[in-house]
């Protein structure tokens, strides 16, 4: 997401936004972190544990010579719940006036990287930030604030190792939309026989008939040997949440944020994805036990979910 993140577009503001964008400009180029050091030289099990969750199984990242991978760059950074002594007061004063304007809401919208020698083991990061941008008060689907950009120069062992550009938008929160229907499920000839089957309350795994192997969500054909041929298997209902998220934005007038929703794994092993309902959002936890259920969300669309159990 960028600037133009979802029908950005310049607001009037009168004479108080004017002064307020006058002010907040004004720290454009002052410090956000100064003489920053990173917690953790460059590491190999730091390395190992960013690749495993990206699947990313390069060999130049593995081993005692190992070098991190670019887009790591950031990590190093990072303060961790215990934040960084390095962050400067006009950082925290420019976040008080926008706070103080109604700007209470904050999301990040894009961040950029530029890359100019690798990070090695053993490298010890340093860095300094900078408040690089205000913008003018801006409108978006999500309200009205200002996008700030920071920069960070991240050095190893004292020599630049690269630069980050960091955005975000401060912004008052834009009214709610009246209550909307849920989207429409693409129903189509490769998964008729799934939605079929929910209008039955039941839900349906596809079989291979070549090598029986059980796929979700429906495809015209095996991913393991090709087949075209397939019947299938009703779900027995049961399953775990294997990981999940909470959705807080953005706001779509038919949802009521924030909502968990959990990667499912089913009994039968195969997984998929629907809302976790039946427990507050920050209950919800992996390895907590589901049982599916169907719920109407309208008087023409019902859809299976998964109600948490022993909360």
């Amino acid at each position: 997401m960028s600037e133009a993140g979802g029908a950005v577009s310049g607001t009037g503001g009168g004479a108080v936004g004017g002064e307020l964008t006058t002010r907040l400009k004004a720290y454009e180029g002052k410090a956000a972190a100064e003489s920053g050091v990173g917690k953790d030289v460059v590491n190999e099990p730091m390395i190992r544990h960013w690749c495993e969750a990206m699947g990313d199984a390069n060999p130049a990242y593995e081993g005692p010579e190992a070098i991190a991978p670019p887009t790591m760059l950031q990590a190093w950074t990072m303060g961790g719940l215990s934040g960084h002594a390095g962050r400067s007061a006009a950082y925290d004063e420019l976040f008080g006036l926008l706070d103080d304007a109604g700007f209470t809401s904050v999301v990040a919208t894009d961040c950029e990287q530029e890359y100019l020698r690798p990070l090695r083991t053993g490298d010890a990061i340093t860095f300094d930030a900078l408040i690089e941008s205000v913008s003018e008060q801006k409108t978006t689907k999500l309200g009205t604030g200002h996008f700030v950009t920071t920069r960070m120069d991240i050095r190893a062992n004292g020599e630049l190792a690269g630069t980050h550009r960091f955005r975000i938008l401060k912004y008052a929160p834009a009214r709610a939309k009246p209550k909307g229907k849920r989207p429409r499920p693409v129903i189509n000839r490769d998964n008729t026989g799934f939605w079929d089957g929910v209008a039955q309350h039941k839900l349906l795994i596809q079989r291979c008939g070549g090598c029986r192997a059980l796929r979700f969500p429906w495809l015209p054909g095996c991913n393991a040997c090709g087949s075209p041929e397939w019947d299938t298997l009703e779900a027995s209902g049961e399953g775990t949440v294997y990981s999940y998220v909470v959705m807080h934005h953005p706001p779509f007038p038919a949802f009521d944020p924030p909502y968990a929703v959990g990667l499912v794994e089913l009994a039968e092993g195969v997984r998929m994805i629907s809302n976790v309902v039946g427990v507050p959002h920050d209950k919800v936890r992996i390895g907590m036990p589901v049982r599916l259920e169907f719920q109407r969300v309208d008087a023409e669309l019902e859809l299976p979910v998964f109600r948490g159990r022993g909360v």
